[in-house]
């Protein structure tokens, strides 16, 4: 497959480093504004064409895919050219600036048999890898909270809040894990340093009383990557930052055995062991990419199509609503 990069600001030198590595995979071109960013593409890669405009990529015949890594404000755009030039699209989250914009590409997408895929990279972490499996296995039992805190100082967007730069991590993750979909978001956040919340909180509500809270932050002084999933079996907590044990599992719970009267409420705590499964040393974006490529091959749908992008974006739009109405609910 031939691909086309647009964007090689903060993530684009990942794709094209990946995208060159995986077999079966060349990058004919690159796209990027920046005069200095340009340097460095063709510095790194001096057999790749650089140019300043998207559209001699998008248009080349000999480019099979695009990929898509520019602001969010730009990929309705470039990934709506890109599909009308019988390219496919893998696009950087989130997917689209409004969920209507995401429910046209995925229409024209399928009228011109192309495929999207949503760079929703920690769905290919080992640690999201296995608590999917542990779901699939019934090995936590029914889930009741997710919570994570995803804070750091920076990066500063200028075009996105904090929620739209760093919540998709988890509302994708949450979209992959928890097969219920959210019937209502509340979300609160402040504006300190920049016209957009740098400091937002988001709360999810799932049937049968489940409900996920992400912590999202640019002002923080230290970067904290955590998350807390809650079963009724185990529990688990995930820190992505740990060099080893990343995840760990415990074998505790409440249970609770409700005998006629109010004052007659029993509750067993259950404490057990704690293990850290073994998870591979791999890299989620070359995994992501080489799986881009084999489900363009083949012809199947990606589990992170549009379809996924779109579903964390209309979630994202929900929270803006609720943003703007200062913690209202807000029913999806």
């Amino acid at each position: 497959m031939n691909f086309g990069v647009i964007g090689y600001g903060y993530w684009g030198p990942n794709i094209v480093r990946n995208l060159t590595a995986i077999e079966g995979s060349n990058v004919l071109a690159i796209a990027e504004i920046s005069p200095a960013a340009r340097k460095r593409a063709q510095k790194a890669y001096p057999e790749i064409h650089v140019t300043a405009d998207p559209m001699e990529v998008i248009t080349r015949v000999d480019i099979d895919a695009i990929a898509v890594v520019s602001p969010v404000w730009t990929h309705y755009e470039l990934a709506k050219s890109a599909l009308m030039n019988g390219k496919h699209v893998f696009v950087e989250k989130p997917f689209t600036s409004t969920a209507a914009q995401g429910e046209e590409l995925i229409n024209l997408a399928r009228q011109k048999n192309l495929r999207i895929m949503v760079d929703h990279t920690f769905l290919f972490t080992a640690a999201v890898k296995k608590i999917r499996q542990m779901v699939d296995e019934d090995a936590l039992g029914k889930l009741y909270y997710y919570d994570s805190t995803r804070v750091n100082l920076g990066l500063f967007q200028h075009d996105i809040n904090v929620l739209w730069d760093l919540a998709p991590h988890d509302l994708s993750i949450m979209d992959y894990l928890i097969k219920a979909s959210p019937e209502a978001v509340s979300a609160t956040g402040q504006k300190h340093m920049s016209p957009h919340e740098d400091v937002a909180f988001m709360t999810l509500y799932f049937p049968e009383n489940a409900i996920a809270h992400i912590n999202v932050n640019w002002l923080s002084p230290v970067k904290v990557r955590t998350t807390l999933i809650g079963g009724e079996k185990k529990m688990l907590v995930w820190n992505d930052l740990e060099a080893d044990e990343k995840l760990k599992v415990y074998d505790k719970g409440v249970q609770i055995n409700n005998q006629e009267g109010v004052y007659n409420l029993l509750v067993h705590y259950r404490s057990g062991d704690m293990w850290s499964p073994h998870l591979e040393q791999v890299e989620a974006l070359r995994e992501e990419l080489t799986y881009f490529v084999d489900c363009v091959s083949s012809g199947k749908e990606a589990f992170n199509d549009g379809c996924a992008g779109l579903r964390v974006v209309r979630m994202l739009e929900a929270a803006s609503e609720s943003l703007s109405k200062r913690g209202s609910l807000v029913y999806l």
